[in-house]
């Protein structure tokens, strides 16, 4: 079987709304967008990291510029600024650079590894080869009890506890990792295409900084991972 072209969109904005510029914050040592930049750099089944962005300069002054397997693509004014959808920011890329699967991550995963992403692939071209998915996406496996707004349960009985573990397990899409088709997304025009698979991503590295909080959790998650880092050297 051919090896498909894998390229991975790694979109990126000069600012923030709730953290001011953070994906080119210090985060633990380097900017918070070298994370994921550098785990996609180690996956040589990723034949191109496409970067479309409206923080061209910023980039070149850390160093980034376009190379044999970096593509920098300057974001057109029409879709920049934060109320744009990102499916429109994918459809520039899926238009404008050719290929068999796209693989779609955030600068605010920085935790997200190596071996999760290529298992992620793995198992999205097993599927697909099978005929059963046209796209992957990341999730959370989340077993506990959930009440509507007006406080009535939604998933539970009350008056019949059973242990969470128990209950139907429901799955949050955690925004990590993506991956679909040049066809799926002509078809849907989304990343998640008409028939998806969950993937259940580490809960760790599913850690996504979005707001202030995120952000200092983040830093204590990255903490207690070189901890064990450490304790296993």
């Amino acid at each position: 079987m051919k090896k498909p072209r894998i390229v991975a969109l790694l979109p990126m904005k000069a600012n923030s709304q709730r953290v001011q510029g953070k994906n080119f914050r210090d985060f633990c040592g380097k900017p918070l967008f070298r994370w994921v930049l550098d785990t996609l750099l180690e996956i040589k089944d990723i034949d191109k990291i496409v970067i479309n962005t409206d923080a061209v300069g910023i980039l070149e002054e850390h160093g980034v510029v376009s190379t044999d397997r970096i593509v920098i693509r300057k974001r057109a004014p029409k879709i920049c600024g934060d109320d744009v959808s990102m499916n429109l920011v994918i459809a520039d890329d899926v238009l404008n650079v050719k290929s068999d699967l796209y693989l779609m991550t955030h600068t605010t995963n920085p935790f997200l590894s190596a071996d999760t992403i290529q298992t992620s692939i793995d198992k999205f071209i097993h599927a697909s080869g099978e005929g059963i998915a046209d796209s992957l996406f990341t999730v959370n496996k989340i077993q506990s009890r959930f009440y509507s707004q007006d406080g009535s349960p939604v998933n539970h009985d009350p008056k019949r506890l059973v242990p969470t573990q128990q209950l139907e397990p429901w799955y949050e899409e955690n925004s990590n990792l993506y991956i679909f088709t040049r066809e799926s997304f002509a078809r849907t025009s989304a990343r998640i295409g008409s028939q998806p698979i969950m993937y259940e991503s580490p809960l760790l590295e599913s850690v996504d900084i979005d707001t202030p909080s995120d952000w200092e959790f983040a830093k204590i998650v990255s903490m207690y991972l070189n901890e064990i880092r450490r304790a296993s050297k």
